[in-house]
């Protein structure tokens, strides 16, 4: 007797839970971005963001130098450059570095600043 009662409880509870009503949705990936990005955009999507944080990296390096070219400039001759040609007239840079696509140099010769700001 106990043993047809067991195999009715088990069946039920097995069959309970094969329902659909009461089945939780899909997982949702949490391998997509907020930008709608899927597995099979992936490697684009990487090589863009490599390519952007390169361009960030190389705005803040060439900046980082000017500046300290520019301080050096004002330590020796007591005052800013009128602007970025005479660092160079002055070898303390070999050339004015270029920027990214769609951004130039902003210089405040009153200050001495220089920023990388869009065109």
């Amino acid at each position: 007797m106990k043993m047809p009662l067991s195999f009715v409880l088990v069946s039920a509870l097995f069959l309970a839970g094969c329902s659909d009503k009461n089945s939780p949705s899909a997982p949702q990936s949490t391998n997509t971005s907020s930008g709608g990005g899927s597995l099979a955009t992936a490697p684009v999507d990487y090589v863009s963001a490599l390519g952007k944080a390169e361009n960030r990296a190389i705005k803040a390096v060439d900046v980082a130098a000017l500046n300290q070219a520019i301080q050096l400039f004002n330590v020796q001759e007591g005052r800013f450059p009128k602007d970025l040609n005479e660092l160079v007239a002055s070898k303390l840079i070999n050339n004015i570095p270029q920027v990214p696509n769609g951004m130039k140099l902003d210089y405040d010769a009153t200050a001495g600043t220089i920023k990388v700001v869009p065109q």
